[in-house]
């Protein structure tokens, strides 16, 4: 079940790679970086709303012993003006979308990426009592986090402040500690040092 998951990303992120790379964009170790163009923020938000709109189903993921409720999360965060996410499989894959001209997916192909992903999934499954149902996906304030679990039955949301997970007095300080170690992750194999 976990091997038709990879290969819904897969076939995802090549169909992905094929179009950024005849909008001539270019391609680094952990996948494809998204081009500093106009319209490559619009493919950051387009990738992120498909992760948050895809059904299990359609992605062929199925509950295992592991990952019982939760498959996926985006952890989105401002940077400046600007908003960051991490997503999250428990196959392993993970990306980063951006609401600016830059992005990085396919980072499944590095074992050092799969074990970060998974971690950060794994890890947010004890935050899903918590988590409110939501079909609304906007991105948070200036201030905030904003974490969506992608379950078995829906998407449902956690919204924290920024400040609070900076210092680390939010509860869900670990779980975006682990978001950033997805990020960390990918961007090591993008530089190629994996």
């Amino acid at each position: 079940m976990n091997k038709a998951i990879v290969a819904v990303v897969l076939v995802v992120a090549i169909g992905l790679w094929i179009a950024f790379r005849s909008l001539g964009w270019t391609t680094r170790s952990a996948g494809t970086s998204l081009p500093s163009q106009k319209d490559s923020a619009d493919m950051g938000r387009e990738l992120r709303r498909m992760m948050l709109t895809t059904s299990p189903q359609e992605f062929g993921a199925k509950p295992t012993k592991e990952f019982p409720r939760v498959y996926g999360i985006l952890v989105d965060w401002p940077i400046d003006d600007q908003i960051a996410t991490v997503f999250s499989s428990s196959t392993g894959a993970a990306s980063l979308y951006t609401t600016f001209t830059f992005g990085i997916i396919g980072g499944e192909g590095h074992e050092t990426v799969r074990t970060a992903a998974k971690a950060l999934v794994g890890a947010s499954d004890r935050y899903l009592a918590e988590a409110k149902p939501t079909t609304d996906f906007p991105y948070p304030d200036a201030d905030g986090v904003r974490f969506y679990l992608l379950t078995f039955d829906g998407v449902r949301v956690i919204d924290e402040d920024l400040v609070s997970i900076t210092n680390n007095t939010s509860k869900y300080a670990r779980l975006f500690e682990l978001g950033q170690a997805v990020l960390t992750e990918l961007r090591h194999a993008t530089d190629g040092r994996q």
